[in-house]
């Protein structure tokens, strides 16, 4: 049996303009470049692993990624409250898992706070930069689809 009735779209559907495209492309040995919203990253390998070592591996991007976007958002934070964000850093260090699937096993990120900032300021700079978009991701792990395009 069929029903008239009309159905409700799901409000976690993406619509177009949500969806953020872009393209990798080779460039060469094990290099790679990604041209995101006019600008351009590269990617390679050391070269000990084979490549020429002419830019960050992707993994190294990954990383990256989470410790620029807890530092954003750290900053952020310091922002909105008047306070100054020079001397704010982020260290990060990743290890990788010893056993297949070839995987990131841990990261560690540690928010060295400008020396200004006030200590009953500290604990909500880090539950702020610990709720980064990559953060939450790594948390919620988002559904990955990967095809060969016909």
């Amino acid at each position: 049996m069929t029903s008239t009735t009309p159905q409700a779209l799901s409000t976690n559907q993406p619509k177009d303009a949500d969806v953020h495209r872009f393209e990798v492309t080779h460039v060469d040995h094990d290099a790679y470049t990604v041209d995101i919203r006019g600008h351009r990253l590269q990617v390679d390998q050391p070269a000990e692993a084979g490549g020429t070592d002419t830019a960050p591996t992707p993994t190294e991007l990954f990383a990256a990624s989470l410790a620029t976007c807890v530092a954003f958002y750290a900053g952020r934070y310091l922002h909105r409250h008047g306070l100054p964000r020079t001397g704010l850093r982020v260290r990060t260090e990743f290890t990788m898992a010893t056993d297949r699937p070839a995987r990131v096993a841990s990261l560690r990120v540690v928010v060295v706070p400008p020396p200004e900032l006030p200590a009953q300021r500290r604990d909500a700079l880090l539950a702020v930069a610990s709720h980064c978009t990559v953060h939450n991701t790594l948390h919620r792990p988002p559904a990955v689809d990967i095809e060969l395009e016909p």
